[in-house]
């Protein structure tokens, strides 16, 4: 796909320590999100599998795998458009769960699929600390205009 060699964020001096934190008192810091990576074409975060994250059989819990992966894509969205314009929310959210994991950390990677005017699509993979694919979901953000 062409926009992999591009780089996609509206602010193409976009750095890696700008997005030191996670907006404060919201689902991803209680979670402990953090970043890991933003690259040309890429946005990674990562969250802990533990308490906060568990369900009852002490594996990851499916919904906290679509809170990474809705954050991490909606986040990316936002940093593609001109946020003084507009606003990017979650339109819609679909994920397959592939494999349990019990400790450590997932890294959700989102990578678009489709950056339009008024929607976006990212894919959004799970790996667990071995790299192993854990869930991939799909994303579709709308973009509306601020009014």
């Amino acid at each position: 796909m062409a926009l992999e060699n591009n780089i996609i964020w509206f602010n193409k001096d976009l750095q890696f320590p700008s997005l030191k934190t996670t907006a404060p008192a919201t689902m991803a810091e209680h979670l402990g999100m953090e970043w890991v990576a933003l690259g040309p074409g890429f946005l990674s975060l990562k969250m802990p599998v533990d308490e906060r994250t568990h369900q009852p059989y002490g594996l990851l819990h499916g919904g906290a795998s679509c809170a990474l992966a809705e954050t991490v894509g909606s986040i990316a969205s936002y940093l593609v458009i001109d946020s003084e314009k507009f606003i990017c929310v979650g339109l819609e959210i679909n994920a397959n769960h592939i494999r349990g994991v019990r400790s450590g950390y997932v890294t959700g990677i989102a990578t678009p699929l489709h950056l339009g005017s008024t929607t976006h699509v990212w894919d959004i993979k799970i790996n667990d600390d071995a790299g192993k694919l854990v869930c991939i979901s799909r994303l579709t953000v709308a973009i509306l205009q601020k009014k």
